[in-house]
């Protein structure tokens, strides 16, 4: 019998894990479809994985925590737009990451900009809300920040 509450024990413990992960996009496409049925705007995360030391601390200090993940999950939808030096890509990938850098002006990491976009004609036209990169003080000044650019008549 303990084994049979042991075992539902680890599986509702792995569901609810598994709930609490984040969607990060890599196909912007497919995240502005996502933004404009949510009525949430994007938050895209310009960054070197692999070797930006601001970005993988702003990863572990800030997008990787359980504060993070709630204002996430009811504020944005996330997209992930890395620029690594040793984790392989496809060619697609790098194309569409190179573009958006190129057409958000992007030029330190980490850059964080938020913006809504549509779609017409086949062509994509993004609104600008804001940018930030790394806060220093964790997640509550992190999404201090982030509110006030999402959500700037509640800040």
């Amino acid at each position: 019998m303990k084994k049979f509450y042991l075992i539902a024990l680890f599986f509702i413990g792995a569901f609810t894990s598994q709930a609490q992960e984040l969607k990060w996009y890599t196909d912007v496409r497919e995240a502005i479809t996502v933004s404009n049925t949510t009525h949430k705007p994007m938050l895209m995360f310009f960054t070197g994985s692999d070797w930006c030391g601001w970005c993988i601390r702003l990863q572990n200090e800030v997008l990787k925590t359980a504060e993070f993940k709630k204002w996430a999950t009811d504020n944005v939808v996330l997209v992930e737009l890395d620029y690594p030096r040793r984790t392989p890509q496809t060619p697609e990938l790098k194309n569409q990451n190179n573009e958006l850098q190129q057409a958000f002006g992007i030029q330190g990491f980490p850059t964080i900009y938020f913006t809504s976009a549509e779609e017409k004609e086949g062509k994509v036209n993004f609104k600008g809300l804001g940018q930030t990169g790394y806060v220093a003080g964790g997640p509550a000044a992190w999404l201090t920040v982030a509110n006030g650019i999402v959500n700037p008549k509640k800040s």
